[in-house]
This record gives structure tokens, sequence and C-alpha cells, in this order.
């Protein structure tokens, strides 16, 4: 996919979830996969961009593909806990707690 352009949901609105990810990554294929669940069931848009081809996107998460951001905040990395990103999407608190836990 390229650097700048939407991912697939994104003509459901405007690119609300960024994943950054690198050629040859499973994780990155796994992460892929729930953000295409996820940007479907709350109908927001994504793009994805390549670690490997901004320096500075190397230098800051290299080493941590793939990268989740929400409206250009870091969401999280490695794993995407899907209901801890429809609970960001809907303005929720970012807490690891699900809703309700004290």
């Amino acid at each position: 996919m390229d650097d700048d352009g939407p991912g697939p949901a994104a003509s459901a609105g405007a690119a609300r979830i960024t994943l950054i990810t690198r050629v040859g990554c499973h994780l990155c294929d796994d992460a892929r996969a729930a953000i295409v669940r996820v940007s479907e069931r709350e109908r927001v848009g994504w793009r994805e961009m390549d670690v490997d081809g901004d320096a500075e996107l190397a230098d800051e998460y290299g080493d941590r593909v793939p990268v989740i951001l929400v409206d250009g905040r870091e969401h999280g990395y490695w794993r995407v806990e899907e209901e801890r990103l429809r609970r960001a999407l809907a303005g929720g608190r970012w807490s690891l707690r699900p809703s309700g836990a004290g």
C-alpha cells in the first residue's frame, strides 16, 4: 500500500486509523486483518504506511511494527486489541481496562 494512500475502508470516511507496517511482517498481516474488521464495523477510514519507506517513521517505530495510530496518536503496537480500538474510536478512554472496570 502506498505511504500516503488510504486503506480500503477509507471510503467510509477520513482515515482515523493508521497502521504502520513493513513488508514480510506476519504480525502486520494479522494487524491489517483486525484493522479491516474494526474499520468496517465502525465505518471509519484507515491507511497503511511502510515504516521502511520513511526515515522518520523508521526511527520512531522501526523496532515495534506493526504500530496502530488513532487520529495521529499512538494507540498500540504488535497486536490489535479490537475492543480497545473500538472504544478509542468511539471517544472512550484508551485504558487497557474494559469499560466499567474500577
